[in-house]
C-alpha cells in the first residue's frame, strides 16, 4: 500500500491590529533573509493550526492573538510541506523580533507592498488587504 502521508502544515498569520498589517523580515534560512513574511511556524503533533498559530507567534513575537478566518488558498513549501494562512487579531502585546527575525514594521493596506514579501505570502497579503479595505469602507 503506498504511503499517503499529508504534507505538514506551516501557519502564517495575517495579524491586524487598527487598520495595519504585521509584517516581519527573516533572518534565516539565507535564501529568505531579508525578505518579509507573515509570521508563524509548523503546526506540532496534537496541536489544531489554531493553537499552533497561537503558540508561534507568542514565542516568536511575544503577543496573544485571536485567531480568525483561514485565509483561502494553500501554498506548497515543499514536498511535505503546505503553508496555510489565517487572519488574527491582535489582542495583547507589542510585537518583538524574539526569534528568526530582525525587524517588524506595521503597514497601513496602502503600503503594504512597501516591503519585499516572500512569494507564498503575496496571495495572503493582498486578500488580507482587500479584507481591511472592505472594513474600513464599512
Amino acid at each position: 500500500m503506498a504511503d499517503e502521508t499529508k504534507p505538514r502544515v506551516v501557519v502564517a498569520g495575517a495579524v491586524y491590529d487598527q487598520g495595519k498589517l504585521l509584517a516581519a523580515r527573516r533572518t534565516a534560512p539565507p535564501e529568505f533573509a531579508g525578505r518579509w513574511e507573515l509570521p508563524g511556524g509548523k503546526v506540532e503533533p496534537g496541536e489544531t493550526p489554531q493553537e499552533a498559530l497561537v503558540r508561534e507567534l507568542r514565542e516568536e513575537l511575544g503577543i496573544e492573538v485571536e485567531v480568525l478566518d483561514r485565509l483561502p488558498g494553500e501554498w506548497k513549501l515543499k514536498s511535505d510541506l503546505v503553508l496555510h494562512a489565517w487572519e488574527a487579531r491582535l489582542l495583547k502585546g507589542e510585537p518583538q523580533p524574539l526569534q528568526d527575525h530582525d525587524e517588524l514594521r506595521w503597514l497601513a493596506p496602502e503600503a503594504a507592498f512597501d516591503v519585499d514579501w516572500l512569494e507564498q505570502d503575496v496571495p495572503f497579503v493582498k486578500e488580507t488587504v482587500r479584507q481591511l479595505g472592505a472594513r474600513d469602507g464599512q
